[in-house]
């Protein structure tokens, strides 16, 4: 099962890799083949999809019905959570009832999924949020040896100053966590931000949100490491000709910005591997950088990155890897 929101750019890819390895999707009218695709997205639950948990002695029925065809979800061997949207119950006008009624919605998802006997990628949505979250994954990320620079977690004001100081006066602040969120009604994102002495001053504001303080490493370029199972792909990313760009990749600024392929050192691969495996999931996007002295430095680990520029700008084959995985596991060696 693919589980993600309709016109999901990286879904159509791995399912035209499934295609050619012989799967169809369900309900599309495709040469039927050994191996059935479903694509569905939790987004159509309450709303327009019904599921169903029934236990009756020692039968257990977990069936899924999008409208027009009943699924058999125990026949599920391995599900993809690209990019599901979350539960919508938009038939409930009332906003309090609507937030009640997805809320349940959620909460059923998850049990249903926790019964199914299928590999999932990256894996049940617990296993995501515990591995994305920043605190988490770097602790594992020092434990396992990468060099990682001096990080502090913090909303203390009094630890602004100190960090400054340590990092020589070249220090960057970067969200814990990177979502969109809105100022003043309009979608925003915030970037890593270099701090300057004049953040110093205003440095109060930090107890009202915690932040990450980092100093800032000198890069040769930036990486995006793509782990798909036991497969490691990497893409370099050089922004230094990008005003934009050149703190904070993201800016996507790709007149100035050059991608490729990147051969990582095989004990740097096998612990990019080691650490997406025990966060527990089965992909995962990496950040590292490479330093002017040719050091790997690790930054953080995005449990559902993407993954589509690495394969469009940079030629790396992350769909066929995919969907080797959904269909065989892909196990390779690193």
């Amino acid at each position: 099962m693919i589980m993600s929101e309709r016109g999901d750019g990286a879904a159509e890819r791995v399912l035209a890799a499934l295609r050619r390895r012989g799967a169809h999707l369900v309900g599309s009218g495709d040469p039927v083949g050994p191996v059935p695709v479903l694509w569905w997205d939790n987004g159509d639950f309450p709303g327009s999809s019904r599921i169903t948990a029934s236990f009756r002695e020692n039968e257990r029925r977990l069936l899924l019905d999008t409208g027009t065809r009943s699924i058999d979800l125990s026949k599920i061997t391995a599900v993809w959570r690209s990019r599901p949207s979350g539960p919508r119950a938009d038939a409930v006008g009332d906003a309090g009832q609507r937030a009640h009624a997805e809320l349940q919605a959620e909460v059923m998802l998850d049990g249903v999924w926790s019964l199914l006997d299928a590999r999932w990628l990256p894996g049940r949505r617990a296993d995501e949020l515990r591995a994305h979250n920043k605190v988490f994954h770097l602790a594992k990320a020092i434990e396992l040896g990468f060099d990682v620079p001096d990080t502090t977690y913090t909303n203390d004001p009094a630890e602004l100053v100190p960090a400054y100081e340590r990092s020589g006066g070249r220090l960057v602040a970067k969200q814990i966590a990177a979502e969109r969120f809105q100022v003043d009604g309009a979608p925003h994102r915030a970037y890593t931000t270099v701090v300057t002495r004049r953040h110093l001053t205003s440095r109060h504001r930090l107890r009202h949100e915690p932040v990450i303080l980092q100093p800032y490493v000198d890069k040769a370029v930036e990486l995006r490491v793509i782990v798909v199972g036991e497969r490691v792909f990497a893409a370099e990313i050089d922004a230094s000709d990008s005003p934009a760009a050149r703190e904070d990749w993201r800016h996507y600024d790709n007149d100035r910005v050059r991608y490729g392929p990147h051969e990582l050192p095989a004990g740097v691969a096998r612990r990019c591997a080691r650490l997406v495996a025990e966060t527990g999931l089965t992909y995962a996007a990496l950040d590292l950088i490479v330093t002017p002295g040719g050091e790997y430095v690790f930054l953080e680990l995005n449990s559902n990155g993407a993954w589509g520029f690495v394969e469009l700008w940079a030629g790396l084959p992350v769909s066929d890897a995919i969907a080797g995985w959904l269909m065989d596991g892909g196990t390779h060696d690193v």
